[in-house]
């Protein structure tokens, strides 16, 4: 498969963890297309660690947990089709799982033949309890090649956490996104944290290979298997927008079944989602501000010529941000400047003599779609 956009979905560990079944999976199917989430672009509906038995059967086969889905994966699959989505599941490159279920090492070709009969569209393929004597790059090498002759056309979506310089060789493996952090749980240093570590690696993602910030802690408001601080809807909104602007794939992490207002409006914001769906996934600009390194400045060119525009409050303070427009190529010589619409409040402004100056509210942002206008 080569995906030329990032994936979107949602993703069942960030609330649920272990805590899976048959009905859950019905049920969010069932939301993600009442919602509008679906015809948004969230078409991959993911079941993460602890599906299934914690032995393999007389013929080496993965085995679902009868009591958690007791009609079989491939019921659940249908269903998940019937719907219109696109149904994923999960598993890893170790003897074991993370949470202690058998992994895929030396299982590779027949996990992927038996993941292509249920109708699997979408693997997770994590890194827990590895190998300490072959290098990372050949376990997914292995996995990538049974994925590509299984028959199936299943997205593959490795989870190394950026271990072992997986920048440098995830895209050699067939992978098309890769983890490039640790887990992300529900308070606002994990944000931070994930976002800092990005720019280091900005040239690495692109079509086809997308680096993943993890999945979103939008609307989680400190419930679930990951949360614990829990964010405000300021700072939900800031995490979106990040995540968006960066090109990472937006795999939502709440119980959407029961998502308020404030969480799907975000969830749902077409501009930033027609940014990080951007045909030409471009490699993101880390622009240069003033006012230190927990004010956070990103830009992109996009298709038709415009420019996403982003500036992140990372502190616990109002700031004023200073940016100069001949850092994207525009300084006063070329007669041109920025139209510069805010994709959250719908304000536009026209950017005066090379500069723009504005103010940004504690944990707050501001995005811009910019159109390159006569000054």
């Amino acid at each position: 498969m080569i995906k030329n956009t990032p994936p979107m979905g949602w993703n069942s560990w960030n609330t649920f963890g272990a805590n899976i079944n048959e009905q859950l999976i019905f049920d969010t199917a069932d939301k993600i297309v009442e919602t509008g989430l679906l015809e948004l672009g969230y078409e991959y509906l993911v079941i993460d660690d602890c599906w299934s038995l914690k032995e393999r059967d007389e013929n080496g086969r993965l085995v679902a947990d009868p009591q958690k889905f007791p009609h079989g994966m491939k019921t659940v699959a249908d269903y998940v089709h019937s719907k219109g989505l696109k149904f994923g599941m999960y598993s890893c490159a170790g003897n074991l799982t993370c949470a202690g279920y058998p992994g895929s090492f030396e299982h590779e070709f027949i996990d992927a033949k038996t993941f292509a009969e249920w109708g699997v569209d979408f693997l997770k393929y994590d890194y827990c309890y590895h190998s300490n004597i072959i290098h990372g790059k050949y376990l997914f090498r292995r996995m990538g090649l049974a994925l590509k002759n299984c028959g199936r056309d299943i997205l593959f979506s490795a989870c190394t956490w950026g271990a072992d310089n997986t920048a440098e060789w995830i895209r050699e493996t067939g992978a098309n996104m890769w983890r490039s952090t640790g887990d992300i749980v529900d308070t606002w240093q994990s944000v931070k944290n994930l976002t800092e570590q990005q720019e280091a690696i900005f040239p690495y993602g692109g079509a086809g290979s997308f680096n993943d910030m993890d999945m979103l802690i939008v609307g989680m408001y400190g419930k679930g298997n990951v949360g614990i601080d829990g964010l405000n809807d300021t700072q939900y909104k800031t995490h979106f927008s990040i995540w968006a602007m960066l090109g990472s794939p937006l795999m939502i992490g709440c119980d959407i079944r029961n998502m308020n207002k404030e969480t799907l409006d975000i969830l749902s914001n077409k501009e930033l989602i027609k940014f990080n769906q951007d045909a030409d996934c471009r490699q993101v600009i880390k622009l240069s501000l003033f006012e230190g390194s927990n004010i956070k400045a990103y830009a992109r060119t996009l298709e038709n010529g415009d420019i996403a525009v982003g500036f992140f409050n990372l502190t616990d303070k109002k700031v004023t941000v200073k940016f100069l427009l001949d850092e994207l190529g525009l300084p006063e010589s070329t007669g041109k400047t920025l139209e510069m619409h805010e994709v959250w409040t719908g304000e536009t402004v026209t950017v005066k003599n090379g500069t723009l100056i504005r103010g940004i509210e504690a944990f707050d942002s501001l995005v811009y779609r910019c159109k390159v206008v006569d000054a």
